[in-house]
């Protein structure tokens, strides 16, 4: 498989991923349709906006694929129907483990860009965290909350740089790209899904006692 392939399903999984983040975080907000939609959007293409931008990439990757505004547009529309039954609890869940697709999958995607752009490993890792990061932190901020990566103490942006590490590691090694993608990616979306589960969480800095 092409890497340009195996980037345009990454970056399809990624943007579905968080826009379902955003769309579920917004209707447990009580939302309208133009809130519901606007929180969705920026999930969905904050961070690969940003990426974008810092990159100088044009057009922007969904000014390029304007299937991907589309898509957002039905999952808005159609959410009624196939939400109609889920309590909050599942709704809670449920963002919980679409928003950890969303960092995995657009962190590999970052880097990625990144590295074929000539960066070097430590901006591609920053890209990576940037572009998986940046959506869910507009999601919150929008959602007139403070940012659940600044405020919650669970690892979230340590989860996209520590995937993305893995995939700059197996790329040094040569390793076939789709292993190397998908490894990174379960490692992010992993970690983050385990620290969720068990409670993981990263000391006050600096700590208390200091």
């Amino acid at each position: 498989m092409k890497f340009e392939t195996i980037l345009l399903v990454i970056e399809v999984g990624g943007t579905l991923a968080f826009a379902m983040s955003g769309l579920l975080e917004a209707i447990r907000k009580r939302m309208d349709i133009v809130g519901v939609f606007s929180v969705a959007f920026v999930s969905a293409f904050g961070g690969g906006t940003v990426r974008d931008v810092l990159l100088d990439r044009r057009p922007l990757f969904w000014v390029q694929n304007v299937e991907y505004v589309w898509l957002v547009i039905a999952l808005a529309l159609t959410a009624p129907l196939w939400l109609k039954t889920f309590r909050h609890r599942l709704t809670e869940s449920a963002m919980e483990f679409a928003d950890a697709c969303g960092l995995g999958l657009f962190a590999i995607s970052g880097a990625s860009i990144a590295t074929a752009a000539g960066m070097p490993p430590l901006v591609a890792v920053l890209m990576g965290a940037i572009t998986a990061v940046f959506g869910g932190v507009s999601r919150d901020v929008l959602c007139n909350q403070i940012p659940k990566v600044y405020q919650d103490h669970r690892p979230y942006t340590l989860c996209a740089v520590v995937g993305c590490a893995v995939f700059l590691g197996m790329n040094m090694l040569d390793m076939a790209p789709q292993v190397s993608m998908l490894a990174g990616i379960v490692v992010a979306t992993g970690s983050r899904l385990l620290a969720v589960a068990f409670g993981w969480k990263l000391p006050a800095w600096p700590s208390q006692k200091d």
